[in-house]
């Protein structure tokens, strides 16, 4: 199955969410949730990626991970990433238990695609203190792809991962993760970069990039949100319609897009100083806002 044809299959499968101009989301990708090791990305924009969400939660945003929110090709179990950024998951059952929460799998999560490790993973978690399973994401559903219908003008929105058009990291994740959980992981920790990633290689993430973009060609500049390659991207109304959330993993940094009150921006959240030399965690827009329908096809 070619590239195409599996964008064509999440596009067709998409799970689809009605909105309109009242509506807000926010949209994090690859945040590579891991064990707090050295190893651990996410680690480092903890506390920078909490303060976003919990103002995002605050102001009544829809949370939409695009993939890779959790790092399963490093590591082997989910009980292992709860233990060790607890506040992150309380959080987001509370966007969960209000229906403000969409989840998508992508590569280095995509054991989430099978319903039956979903449920039986993280449906629930075992309390050592009182010896009990306690829940935590009931009945949460996993997806390949959301679009986003907007009640009034019927333009949509394309959400998904983006390795649908990276045949090693879709169709071959498993010897990729197999050699990320037993090569690459250790040699990460002495600063060797995994090879893998389209993050890591720039080669790979043109052609990601340029697959995608024949698909929008091809499919009447289908407006489309991915992450995967964690490279920002804002294009010009004028231009094909492929934006990029980025990452949560950046040096410092995290990377978003929101989508509210008919417009989308691309965000920057990071740690600044005031003028007494305090630290504080801070929003920066990058582009946008820019009205949806500049991007209607």
């Amino acid at each position: 199955m070619s590239s195409q044809s599996r964008l064509d299959r999440a596009y067709a499968n998409a799970h689809v969410i009605p909105f309109d101009d009242q509506s807000k989301f926010i949209l994090f990708s690859d945040c590579h949730r891991g064990d707090n090791s050295f190893a651990d990305d996410f680690a480092n924009n903890r506390n920078i990626y909490f303060h976003a969400l919990q103002h995002y939660y605050q102001e009544g945003y829809t949370y939409c991970e695009l993939g890779d929110g959790d790092e399963l090709w490093e590591n082997l179990h989910f009980s292992t990433l709860l233990n060790a950024h607890k506040n992150v998951y309380r959080l987001l059952r509370k966007f969960h238990l209000e229906n403000r929460l969409q989840m998508i799998w992508g590569n280095h999560d995509m054991v989430y695609r099978n319903p039956a490790y979903v449920q039986k993973h993280l449906s629930t978690f075992f309390d050592p203190k009182t010896g009990k399973d306690i829940p935590l994401f009931p009945d949460i559903h996993y997806h390949e792809a959301v679009l986003l219908q907007h009640k009034n003008t019927a333009q949509s929105i394309f959400l998904l991962h983006g390795h649908q058009a990276d045949f090693m990291n879709y169709v071959g994740w498993r010897l990729n993760r197999f050699l990320v959980r037993v090569l690459w992981k250790p040699l990460q920790i002495v600063g060797i970069a995994d090879p893998t990633s389209p993050a890591k290689n720039y080669r790979e993430t043109i052609k990601v990039e340029r697959r995608l973009k024949k698909w929008i060609a091809d499919h009447e500049h289908q407006m489309t949100i991915v992450g995967h390659t964690h490279r920002p991207r804002f294009p010009d109304a004028n231009a094909l319609p492929l934006f990029n959330a980025g990452s949560c993993v950046h040096p410092r940094s995290i990377t978003g897009i929101e989508i509210a009150e008919g417009r989308i921006s691309l965000i920057k959240w990071q740690i600044d100083t005031n003028r007494d030399g305090a630290l504080k965690i801070i929003r920066v827009p990058l582009e946008g806002p820019q009205a949806l329908s500049d991007f209607r096809k």
